[in-house]
């Protein structure tokens, strides 16, 4: 699998980093993350949706609604490992619990809310999809990104995000990172600025960082070439 795309905006969030200062300070040392750090509020989302939103989808709507407020465009791909885990919870409790369910969490419980909730607060009926593959949803969002792109749709705003993961699943997680909140925005053209190639990798080891921000933070410290496992591929990237 080849991908090639120029990267036109950004917006990330994550504990103790939302503006771009501190990001690019971020970039320039080891990519670690102080998942015990505040995560700041947020700026774009209406407040009255944010309380409505888990944190995950928060800090992807709202990162969202920065790039749309400087740039056009033309389609969606939110992509989440974990997507609505803490509302599912919720509900999944109260039911254990023999509890009334809260509208609101049967509501926002499925995968393809927080983008929902983008369209709504943007007012703009963009078309989009919403993707999970596991270790390797932010590579298959990319991928994703490509079909919108061979679509005619010239400028596609993916956002990859996940919240923070309920006491209850810790001990089953498979990635080796800690689960925190955070958000990654690119808005993506085709074209040769960034170029991805995928190999057969045999450990398959995920990084210590979610994919989408190992992905940042090479590309924040201009390094020339990078690359994050896959479950089955590595994932190798070049600057055009």
């Amino acid at each position: 699998m080849k991908l090639a795309f120029n990267l036109v905006d950004w917006q990330a969030s994550a504990p103790g980093l939302s503006d771009a200062a501190q990001w690019l300070a971020w970039s320039k040392a080891s990519p670690v993350i102080d998942a015990s750090a505040t995560l700041a509020r947020c700026t774009y989302l209406p407040m009255m949706t944010a309380r409505r939103l888990a944190s995950g989808s928060r800090l992807a709507v709202d990162s969202a609604l920065a790039v749309l407020e400087r740039c056009r465009a033309d389609a969606l791909v939110f992509a989440s490992r974990h997507g609505e885990l803490e509302r599912n919870f919720k509900i999944l409790s109260a039911l254990a619990e023999q509890q009334t369910v809260s509208p609101t969490d049967f509501a926002m419980s499925v995968h393809n809310a927080a983008v929902g909730n983008t369209t709504i607060a943007a007012k703009a009926p963009l078309v989009s999809s919403s993707v999970s593959a596991g270790q390797d949803t932010f590579a298959q969002a990319l991928v994703e990104v490509a079909a919108f792109h061979h679509a005619g749709y010239k400028r596609v705003l993916m956002v990859d995000f996940d919240g923070a993961i309920p006491d209850f699943y810790q001990p089953w997680l498979a990635s080796k990172h800690e689960a925190f909140p955070f958000a990654v925005a690119l808005l993506l053209e085709a074209g040769s600025q960034l170029r991805a190639e995928s190999v057969p990798a045999s450990n398959g080891e995920a990084a210590a960082l979610p994919q989408s921000l190992v992905f940042l933070h090479a590309w924040l410290s201009k390094a020339p070439a990078f690359a994050f496992d896959g479950e089955r591929l590595l994932w190798q990237w070049s600057r055009g």
